[in-house]
């Protein structure tokens, strides 16, 4: 009888403990992943950023801040911006982000996502709003340098590192499109004028050259012309012009003026 009511009297006391840890070990154990740290405060007060692997805390003393190291990416949605010539556009972006100071990024910013997102809502308005559509369309790369450099030196107090920034999409207004159509059309032409007018210069100059030749070898001459009739004879035609040089009646008519003036 003794025995048993000394097991009872064990049992009264161990249930209330395994109760009690049951409730208190899950909030004084942490672990935490490889990407994780925790952020840990005593009393209200900073202690300091803890992990990875397993964390100790007082409980009902200690509460502990988790936070991810991993990069973050979020999208910035449409925003409406006017070019520095005037020309309404909308354009979308995407941020890379990761926090590299856990403990500035939980007591120095509310919110670092929300306020990352907006800083960079306002950065993209603010920098294509001072670029014109040209370098808009074909410096992209350029703009997104600027881009991260501007965001990352706004959230670096907040132990946020913006480690890229992409504008996505440029989206014109039709009309400005059909203007561009157009000017893209007519520089076409342009450039199509300007290789016929150089191709016909080109022409004319190594014309002028094989005439100088001729004049000195009068034979070119000649053999130009039997290159000609054989090329007309190789195609089959019914009907053949056969231009003839006047040199070659130079001969019978100068017979002609000396026998007149004899006479």
């Amino acid at each position: 009888m003794d025995r048993m009511e000394k097991l009872m009297n064990l049992m009264a006391w161990i249930i209330p403990l395994f109760v009690l840890g049951s409730l208190v070990l899950p909030s004084a154990i942490r672990i935490l992943r490889e990407y994780e740290r925790g952020v840990v405060f005593r009393l209200g007060k900073l202690l300091r950023a803890k992990g990875p692997g397993l964390v100790f805390l007082i409980p009902f003393v200690d509460r502990m801040v988790k936070m991810d190291l991993r990069v973050v990416t979020i999208d910035v949605p449409n925003q409406e911006v006017m070019t520095r010539d005037n020309v309404p556009v909308t354009v979308d972006a995407v941020v890379y982000f990761r926090v590299v100071d856990p403990e500035a990024a939980v007591i120095k910013v509310e919110n670092f996502l929300k306020a990352t997102s907006m800083i960079a809502q306002t950065t993209l308005r603010s920098v294509l709003g001072q670029a014109p559509l040209d370098d808009l369309l074909s410096q992209r790369d350029l703009i997104n340098q600027k881009l991260q450099e501007i965001i990352d030196r706004q959230t670096e107090p907040w132990g946020v590192k913006v480690t890229a920034v992409e504008v996505k999409d440029v989206a014109l207004p039709d009309s400005m499109k059909r203007a561009m159509a157009k000017q893209a059309e007519a520089e076409r032409e342009r450039r199509a004028k300007i290789v016929n007018a150089e191709g016909e210069f080109q022409a004319a100059e190594k014309m002028v050259q094989a005439a100088a030749m001729m004049d000195t070898q009068p034979i070119a001459l000649q053999l130009r012309f039997l290159q000609t009739m054989r090329e007309i004879s190789s195609e089959h035609n019914t009907t053949t012009f056969l231009p003839l040089p006047i040199d070659l009646f130079s001969p019978f008519i100068k017979r002609n003026i000396e026998e007149a003036a004899k006479k």
